[in-house]
Protein backbone atom coordinates (compact mmCIF):
# COMPACT_ATOMS: atom_id res chain seq x y z
CA UNK A 1 0.00 0.00 0.00
CA UNK A 2 2.90 2.40 0.60
CA UNK A 3 3.40 3.07 -3.11
CA UNK A 4 -0.21 4.07 -3.87
CA UNK A 5 -0.25 7.75 -4.82
CA UNK A 6 -3.59 9.32 -3.93
CA UNK A 7 -4.97 12.75 -4.79
CA UNK A 8 -8.07 14.22 -3.13
CA UNK A 9 -9.82 17.28 -4.54
CA UNK A 10 -12.32 19.44 -2.70
CA UNK A 11 -12.54 22.02 0.02
CA UNK A 12 -13.64 22.68 3.57
CA UNK A 13 -15.15 19.98 5.77
CA UNK A 14 -15.80 17.63 2.84
CA UNK A 15 -12.13 17.48 1.88
CA UNK A 16 -11.23 17.09 5.56
CA UNK A 17 -13.43 13.97 5.67
CA UNK A 18 -11.85 12.50 2.54
CA UNK A 19 -8.29 13.16 3.72
CA UNK A 20 -8.98 11.57 7.11
CA UNK A 21 -10.15 8.41 5.34
CA UNK A 22 -7.56 8.31 2.55
CA UNK A 23 -4.71 8.59 5.03
CA UNK A 24 -5.93 5.28 6.47
CA UNK A 25 -5.44 3.77 3.01
CA UNK A 26 -2.06 5.21 1.99
CA UNK A 27 0.44 7.72 3.40
CA UNK A 28 1.13 9.25 -0.03
CA UNK A 29 -1.68 11.80 -0.30
CA UNK A 30 -1.90 15.16 -2.06
CA UNK A 31 -4.80 17.51 -1.35
CA UNK A 32 -5.88 19.87 -4.13
CA UNK A 33 -7.98 22.66 -2.66
CA UNK A 34 -10.48 25.22 -3.95
CA UNK A 35 -9.42 28.88 -3.77
CA UNK A 36 -12.68 30.78 -4.30
CA UNK A 37 -13.72 31.39 -0.68
CA UNK A 38 -14.78 34.99 -0.06
CA UNK A 39 -16.34 34.79 3.39
CA UNK A 40 -15.23 35.08 7.00
CA UNK A 41 -11.55 35.22 7.89
CA UNK A 42 -10.50 33.98 4.44
CA UNK A 43 -12.53 36.64 2.69
CA UNK A 44 -11.08 39.39 4.86
CA UNK A 45 -7.50 38.30 4.20
CA UNK A 46 -8.20 37.90 0.51
CA UNK A 47 -9.66 41.39 0.21
CA UNK A 48 -7.10 43.12 2.41
CA UNK A 49 -3.95 41.40 1.13
CA UNK A 50 -4.87 40.09 -2.32
CA UNK A 51 -3.78 36.56 -1.35
CA UNK A 52 -5.24 33.13 -1.91
CA UNK A 53 -8.04 32.57 0.61
CA UNK A 54 -6.40 30.28 3.18
CA UNK A 55 -9.41 28.73 4.93
CA UNK A 56 -9.92 25.57 2.87
CA UNK A 57 -6.15 25.07 2.68
CA UNK A 58 -6.03 25.31 6.48
CA UNK A 59 -8.69 22.59 6.78
CA UNK A 60 -6.51 20.24 4.73
CA UNK A 61 -3.49 20.87 6.95
CA UNK A 62 -5.60 20.24 10.05
CA UNK A 63 -6.75 16.89 8.64
CA UNK A 64 -3.17 15.82 7.87
CA UNK A 65 -1.92 16.96 11.28
CA UNK A 66 -4.65 15.09 13.13
CA UNK A 67 -3.91 11.87 11.23
CA UNK A 68 -0.16 12.24 11.86
CA UNK A 69 -0.71 12.53 15.60
CA UNK A 70 -0.21 16.29 15.63
CA UNK A 71 -3.43 16.97 17.49
CA UNK A 72 -2.02 20.13 19.07
CA UNK A 73 -1.06 21.55 15.68
CA UNK A 74 -4.48 20.65 14.33
CA UNK A 75 -6.18 22.39 17.25
CA UNK A 76 -3.98 25.49 17.03
CA UNK A 77 -4.39 25.77 13.26
CA UNK A 78 -8.18 25.67 13.67
CA UNK A 79 -8.30 28.01 16.69
CA UNK A 80 -10.14 31.27 16.09
CA UNK A 81 -9.51 34.44 18.05
CA UNK A 82 -12.42 35.81 20.02
CA UNK A 83 -13.24 39.31 21.17
CA UNK A 84 -14.20 42.22 18.96
CA UNK A 85 -10.80 43.53 17.86
CA UNK A 86 -8.94 43.28 14.56
CA UNK A 87 -8.12 39.60 15.10
CA UNK A 88 -11.66 38.56 16.01
CA UNK A 89 -12.79 35.63 13.87
CA UNK A 90 -9.41 34.98 12.30
CA UNK A 91 -8.10 31.40 12.49
CA UNK A 92 -4.46 30.99 13.53
CA UNK A 93 -3.77 28.79 10.51
CA UNK A 94 -5.18 31.42 8.16
CA UNK A 95 -2.81 34.06 9.52
CA UNK A 96 0.19 31.72 9.37
CA UNK A 97 -0.52 30.76 5.77
CA UNK A 98 -1.10 34.39 4.80
CA UNK A 99 2.25 35.29 6.32
CA UNK A 100 4.00 32.52 4.40
CA UNK A 101 2.30 33.62 1.18
CA UNK A 102 3.59 37.18 1.63
CA UNK A 103 7.12 36.27 2.75
CA UNK A 104 7.79 33.60 0.12
CA UNK A 105 5.74 35.12 -2.69
CA UNK A 106 4.92 31.68 -4.10
CA UNK A 107 1.79 29.90 -2.80
CA UNK A 108 3.10 26.40 -3.58
CA UNK A 109 6.43 27.07 -1.86
CA UNK A 110 4.53 28.55 1.09
CA UNK A 111 2.28 25.50 1.40
CA UNK A 112 5.24 23.11 1.14
CA UNK A 113 6.98 25.08 3.90
CA UNK A 114 3.87 24.82 6.07
CA UNK A 115 3.99 21.03 5.62
CA UNK A 116 7.59 20.99 6.80
CA UNK A 117 6.80 23.30 9.70
CA UNK A 118 3.95 21.07 10.88
CA UNK A 119 5.79 17.83 10.16
CA UNK A 120 2.98 16.37 8.06
CA UNK A 121 3.69 13.87 5.31
CA UNK A 122 0.93 14.90 2.91
CA UNK A 123 1.07 17.73 0.40
CA UNK A 124 -1.43 20.58 0.08
CA UNK A 125 -1.81 22.40 -3.24
CA UNK A 126 -4.21 25.09 -4.51
CA UNK A 127 -6.25 24.24 -7.59
CA UNK A 128 -5.13 27.60 -9.01
CA UNK A 129 -2.24 29.96 -8.13
CA UNK A 130 -4.70 32.88 -8.14
CA UNK A 131 -7.85 33.61 -6.10
CA UNK A 132 -10.96 32.84 -8.14
CA UNK A 133 -14.58 33.94 -8.07
CA UNK A 134 -17.58 31.64 -8.40
CA UNK A 135 -20.49 32.79 -10.52
CA UNK A 136 -23.80 30.96 -10.28
CA UNK A 137 -26.91 30.84 -12.44
CA UNK A 138 -29.82 30.63 -10.00
CA UNK A 139 -33.55 30.20 -10.51
CA UNK A 140 -36.36 30.86 -8.05
CA UNK A 141 -35.26 34.38 -7.11
CA UNK A 142 -37.88 36.16 -9.24
CA UNK A 143 -41.36 35.88 -7.74
CA UNK A 144 -43.00 36.81 -11.06
CA UNK A 145 -40.99 34.28 -13.07
CA UNK A 146 -39.59 31.48 -10.86
CA UNK A 147 -37.87 29.89 -13.86
CA UNK A 148 -35.90 33.03 -14.68
CA UNK A 149 -32.16 32.76 -14.15
CA UNK A 150 -30.22 35.34 -12.22
CA UNK A 151 -26.45 35.61 -11.95
CA UNK A 152 -24.97 35.80 -8.46
CA UNK A 153 -21.29 36.09 -7.67
CA UNK A 154 -19.17 34.87 -4.80
CA UNK A 155 -18.88 31.57 -2.96
CA UNK A 156 -20.88 32.70 0.05
CA UNK A 157 -23.68 34.10 -2.12
CA UNK A 158 -23.91 30.90 -4.16
CA UNK A 159 -23.73 28.64 -1.11
CA UNK A 160 -26.47 30.49 0.77
CA UNK A 161 -28.85 31.47 -2.02
CA UNK A 162 -32.54 30.80 -1.30
CA UNK A 163 -32.94 29.91 -4.98
CA UNK A 164 -31.91 26.79 -6.88
CA UNK A 165 -28.40 26.77 -8.30
CA UNK A 166 -28.52 25.53 -11.90
CA UNK A 167 -24.94 26.00 -13.02
CA UNK A 168 -21.69 27.53 -11.84
CA UNK A 169 -18.63 28.94 -13.57
CA UNK A 170 -15.32 30.43 -12.43
CA UNK A 171 -13.92 33.87 -13.08
CA UNK A 172 -10.39 35.13 -12.59
CA UNK A 173 -10.79 38.69 -11.24
CA UNK A 174 -7.15 39.47 -11.92
CA UNK A 175 -7.29 38.25 -15.53
CA UNK A 176 -10.63 39.43 -16.85
CA UNK A 177 -11.93 37.49 -19.82
CA UNK A 178 -9.37 34.70 -19.51
CA UNK A 179 -9.99 31.19 -18.17
CA UNK A 180 -8.67 30.46 -14.67
CA UNK A 181 -5.16 29.09 -14.47
CA UNK A 182 -4.48 25.64 -13.04
CA UNK A 183 -1.71 25.12 -10.51
CA UNK A 184 1.02 23.27 -12.46
CA UNK A 185 1.92 21.09 -9.48
CA UNK A 186 -1.75 20.13 -9.03
CA UNK A 187 -2.01 19.09 -12.68
CA UNK A 188 1.17 17.02 -12.33
CA UNK A 189 -0.14 15.36 -9.17
CA UNK A 190 -3.36 14.30 -10.90
CA UNK A 191 -1.55 12.94 -13.95
CA UNK A 192 0.88 10.95 -11.78
CA UNK A 193 -1.71 9.64 -9.31
CA UNK A 194 -2.81 6.04 -8.90
CA UNK A 195 -6.16 7.02 -7.38
CA UNK A 196 -8.08 10.30 -7.44
CA UNK A 197 -10.97 11.21 -5.12
CA UNK A 198 -13.51 13.97 -5.77
CA UNK A 199 -16.00 14.97 -3.06
CA UNK A 200 -17.78 15.02 -0.72
CA UNK A 201 -18.45 18.67 0.04
CA UNK A 202 -20.50 21.64 -1.07
CA UNK A 203 -21.30 20.45 -4.57
CA UNK A 204 -21.41 23.75 -6.45
CA UNK A 205 -18.77 25.62 -4.44
CA UNK A 206 -16.21 22.98 -3.38
CA UNK A 207 -16.52 19.98 -5.72
CA UNK A 208 -17.53 21.23 -9.18
CA UNK A 209 -15.05 24.17 -9.23
CA UNK A 210 -12.19 21.73 -9.84
CA UNK A 211 -13.85 20.82 -13.14
CA UNK A 212 -14.10 24.47 -14.16
CA UNK A 213 -10.35 25.11 -14.28
CA UNK A 214 -9.49 23.94 -17.82
CA UNK A 215 -6.01 22.65 -17.08
CA UNK A 216 -7.16 20.69 -14.05
CA UNK A 217 -10.27 19.32 -15.76
CA UNK A 218 -8.17 18.12 -18.69
CA UNK A 219 -5.80 16.37 -16.28
CA UNK A 220 -8.74 14.66 -14.57
CA UNK A 221 -10.01 13.46 -17.94
CA UNK A 222 -6.57 12.30 -19.17
CA UNK A 223 -5.15 10.70 -16.04
CA UNK A 224 -4.78 6.94 -15.95
CA UNK A 225 -5.61 7.01 -12.23
CA UNK A 226 -8.65 5.21 -10.87
CA UNK A 227 -11.22 7.93 -10.17
CA UNK A 228 -13.72 7.79 -7.33
CA UNK A 229 -16.54 10.15 -6.44
CA UNK A 230 -17.61 10.34 -2.77
CA UNK A 231 -21.18 11.57 -2.30
CA UNK A 232 -22.54 13.71 0.51
CA UNK A 233 -24.60 12.19 3.28
CA UNK A 234 -27.41 14.75 3.02
CA UNK A 235 -28.44 17.50 0.57
CA UNK A 236 -27.17 20.95 1.53
CA UNK A 237 -29.62 23.81 2.06
CA UNK A 238 -29.08 26.53 -0.52
CA UNK A 239 -26.96 24.46 -2.90
CA UNK A 240 -28.49 21.03 -3.34
CA UNK A 241 -31.76 21.13 -1.40
CA UNK A 242 -34.06 18.48 -2.82
CA UNK A 243 -31.28 16.74 -4.76
CA UNK A 244 -31.30 12.96 -4.94
CA UNK A 245 -27.90 11.22 -4.87
CA UNK A 246 -28.15 10.55 -8.60
CA UNK A 247 -28.94 14.22 -9.29
CA UNK A 248 -25.49 15.07 -7.92
CA UNK A 249 -23.99 12.85 -10.62
CA UNK A 250 -26.18 14.35 -13.32
CA UNK A 251 -25.03 17.87 -12.40
CA UNK A 252 -21.41 16.77 -12.46
CA UNK A 253 -21.90 15.33 -15.95
CA UNK A 254 -23.55 18.58 -17.09
CA UNK A 255 -20.46 20.53 -16.02
CA UNK A 256 -17.88 18.01 -17.31
CA UNK A 257 -19.47 15.69 -19.90
CA UNK A 258 -16.11 14.19 -20.88
CA UNK A 259 -15.23 13.08 -17.35
CA UNK A 260 -15.57 9.40 -16.47
CA UNK A 261 -15.36 7.88 -13.00
CA UNK A 262 -14.66 4.32 -11.92
CA UNK A 263 -16.45 4.29 -8.57
CA UNK A 264 -19.20 6.21 -6.80
CA UNK A 265 -19.12 5.81 -3.01
CA UNK A 266 -22.27 6.58 -1.02
CA UNK A 267 -23.79 5.88 2.36
CA UNK A 268 -26.38 3.12 2.13
CA UNK A 269 -28.89 4.93 4.35
CA UNK A 270 -28.55 8.14 2.31
CA UNK A 271 -29.66 6.52 -0.96
CA UNK A 272 -33.45 6.09 -1.23
CA UNK A 273 -33.26 4.25 -4.57
CA UNK A 274 -30.00 2.30 -5.04
CA UNK A 275 -31.01 1.19 -8.54
CA UNK A 276 -31.26 4.80 -9.72
CA UNK A 277 -27.84 5.61 -8.30
CA UNK A 278 -26.32 2.53 -9.94
CA UNK A 279 -27.72 3.59 -13.31
CA UNK A 280 -26.40 7.13 -12.84
CA UNK A 281 -22.96 5.79 -11.93
CA UNK A 282 -22.97 3.60 -15.02
CA UNK A 283 -23.68 6.64 -17.19
CA UNK A 284 -20.41 8.09 -15.89
CA UNK A 285 -18.63 4.84 -16.64
CA UNK A 286 -18.43 3.59 -13.08
CA UNK A 287 -20.03 1.44 -10.44
CA UNK A 288 -21.89 2.49 -7.29
CA UNK A 289 -20.60 1.20 -3.94
CA UNK A 290 -22.99 1.55 -1.01
CA UNK A 291 -21.98 1.01 2.59
CA UNK A 292 -22.52 2.32 6.11
CA UNK A 293 -20.00 5.16 5.91
CA UNK A 294 -21.80 7.72 8.10
CA UNK A 295 -20.64 8.37 11.65
CA UNK A 296 -23.45 6.98 13.84
CA UNK A 297 -22.59 9.42 16.63
CA UNK A 298 -22.23 12.63 14.61
CA UNK A 299 -25.08 13.31 12.15
CA UNK A 300 -23.95 14.50 8.73
CA UNK A 301 -20.34 13.38 9.12
CA UNK A 302 -18.52 10.46 7.50
CA UNK A 303 -16.85 7.84 9.67
CA UNK A 304 -13.21 7.86 8.49
CA UNK A 305 -12.58 4.18 9.27
CA UNK A 306 -15.72 3.01 7.49
CA UNK A 307 -15.11 5.34 4.55
CA UNK A 308 -11.54 4.06 4.22
CA UNK A 309 -12.82 0.50 4.17
CA UNK A 310 -15.29 1.34 1.41
CA UNK A 311 -12.54 3.12 -0.54
CA UNK A 312 -10.42 -0.03 -0.48
CA UNK A 313 -13.35 -2.15 -1.58
CA UNK A 314 -14.40 0.22 -4.34
CA UNK A 315 -10.87 0.61 -5.72
CA UNK A 316 -9.80 -3.00 -5.29
CA UNK A 317 -7.00 -2.07 -2.89
CA UNK A 318 -5.95 -4.84 -0.53
CA UNK A 319 -4.10 -4.58 2.74
CA UNK A 320 -4.09 -1.87 5.39
CA UNK A 321 -1.91 1.09 6.31
CA UNK A 322 -1.05 2.05 9.85
CA UNK A 323 -3.62 -0.19 11.50
CA UNK A 324 -6.14 0.54 8.79
CA UNK A 325 -9.89 0.58 8.86
CA UNK A 326 -11.63 -2.27 10.58
CA UNK A 327 -15.15 -1.16 9.71
CA UNK A 328 -18.14 -1.82 11.93
CA UNK A 329 -19.74 -5.11 12.81
CA UNK A 330 -22.22 -6.20 10.21
CA UNK A 331 -20.70 -4.04 7.45
CA UNK A 332 -21.78 -5.11 3.98
CA UNK A 333 -20.82 -3.70 0.60
CA UNK A 334 -22.92 -4.00 -2.51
Amino acid sequence: MNNVRAVALGGGHGLHATLSAVRRVTPDVTAIVTVADDGGSSGRLRRELGLLPPGDLRQAFAAFAAEDGGTLWAEVFQHRFGGDGALAGHAVGNLLLAGLFEVLGDPVAALDEACRLMGVSGRVLPMSPEPLEIEGQVSGLDSEDPAALRTIRGQVAVATTPGQVRRVSLRSPGRAGRPPLACDEAVEAVLNADVVFLGPGSWFTSVLPHLLVPGLRDALVRTAATKALVLNLVPQPGETAGFSPERHLDVLFEHAPDLRVDAVIADRDSVPDPANLRRAAERLGGRAHLGAVADPEVPGRHDPDALALCMREALGLGGEHGGGAKGREGQEWR
